[in-house]
């Protein structure tokens, strides 16, 4: 167990701000009022098992120039499409992380009661595996993200990312079904701590990547300078094992940093060639959606959005924070899907390589209110969990709930 040393989801206001940003508001008049695409650049590198990284991982720094290998990553269709098809659940109190279970349902887990709940997909029947001992919610921290074990059918461990009296953290607990309800949640194990906490900006979330690792999104909990201090766990996208320690071929050795200089990253996920994106949420400028690089500075505080500095890692994306505050994203067949919370929307960004291919397209604008999560549910579908009850949103009939999406 690695310990370290020593969220404004909605745009926070001008008030209180502490020393100068850089923002860049040079863009044209069409993408001004939604959002600025960016260049990135694929290599064309591809993971590997084993916890060694992708070569370069698989970026990078744009140029201008095309990428090489970039014909191997065709551009989906610029318009596409997003139907829910259904409510699976509803009645759910302050949802945040999802995890599919590889036989079927659903397993959800709630910022503020710090628990655990299985759903039938078919039934939408809610079944609580137990409360996660030591979550102290408040503000944005609570019980967050949730991911199973990558040996998850013969350990049935679970992990997650909570908020303690403390600190941010991972534990891992084991779920025994055999077990009645309420009591099927092992005691948790601390695979990870330190994690600065924060009334805001706590991260959150937590996946197993294409290489076996664990990949966590945190945020600088309100400190701006956490996220340039690479010694600091905040403002960070971090790599561990799942034992919880830095992860062999790290860009720092040593140390769980894989990226740094974000301001609170909750949204993670790779596409078909193992490159990882992750969402990230401005201030009063841009919302980001990057392609991480290995050891890559993504400005903050320096820059929100693109900067002209070439030490840093521009977004492939940006919006205005009204129009997004975003949280969790999916990758499905060339597309990146984004969800909003004060903007209230589903975004689709498709993808040739680590490039934006066309506009992104927003969905579902205001229908369901805050949107939190989206998780790849196979084939055209996708999982969307809805964020109304957390205190920022306004809860309606039924809310807060799980929705099955049919995307293109």
């Amino acid at each position: 167990m690695w310990v370290g040393e020593g969220e404004g989801e909605d745009a926070e206001t001008t008030a209180g701000r502490r020393g100068p940003i850089v923002q860049h508001r040079a863009v044209t008049a069409v993408l001004a009022a939604a959002l600025l695409l960016t260049a990135g650049c694929s290599s064309g590198g591809n993971g590997s098992p084993g916890g060694r990284l992708p070569l370069d991982g698989g970026l990078t720094r744009s140029s201008g120039a095309a990428p090489s290998g970039r014909s191997a990553d065709p551009a989906p269709p610029a318009r596409g499409s997003a139907k829910v098809l259904r409510t699976v659940a509803e009645g759910l109190k302050t949802p945040w992380g999802l995890a599919p279970l590889p036989g079927g349902g659903l397993l959800v887990s709630s910022r503020d009661d710090g628990t655990i709940t299985r759903i039938d997909e078919n039934t939408g029947r809610k079944t609580e595996l137990g409360t996660v001992s030591g979550v102290s919610p408040a503000g944005e921290g609570g019980l967050l993200g949730i991911a199973l074990s990558p040996g998850y059918a013969s350990d049935h461990m679970i992990y997650a990312y909570f908020t303690s009296a403390s600190d941010n953290r991972i534990v891992r607990m084991l779920y025994d079904e055999r077990k009645p309800a309420g009591e099927q949640l092992g005691a948790p194990d601390t695979v990870f701590k330190g994690i600065p906490k924060g009334a805001v900006h706590n991260g959150g979330r937590i996946a197993f990547g294409p290489d076996g690792m664990l990949y966590a999104g945190t945020g600088e909990s309100g400190e701006r300078g956490l996220a340039q201090d690479r010694k600091s766990l905040g403002g960070k996208i971090l790599r561990l094992t799942p034992e919880g320690d830095p992860a062999p071929g790290n860009p720092f050795p040593g140390s769980p940093v894989y990226s740094y200089g974000h301001r609170n990253v909750q949204g993670l996920a790779w596409d078909g060639r193992q490159r990882l994106f992750a969402s990230e949420f401005g201030q009063d400028t841009w919302d980001e959606l990057n392609a991480i690089k290995p050891g890559g500075d993504y400005g903050w505080p320096a820059a929100e959005g693109r900067s002209s500095d070439a030490a840093l890692q521009n977004p492939l994306a940006q919006w205005h924070t009204g129009d997004a505050s975003p949280s969790g994203i999916a990758y499905v067949d060339g597309v990146i899907w984004m969800a909003g919370l004060k903007g209230r929307r589903l975004w689709r960004i498709p993808l040739q390589g680590t490039q934006a291919a066309a506009a992104p397209q927003a969905f579902l604008t205001g229908e369901y209110g805050r949107l939190r999560t989206v998780v790849a549910a196979g084939g055209d579908r996708v999982w969307l969990v809805t964020s109304n009850t957390d205190g920022r949103g306004r809860p309606a009939k039924g809310d807060d709930r799980v929705l099955e999406v049919r995307v293109r």
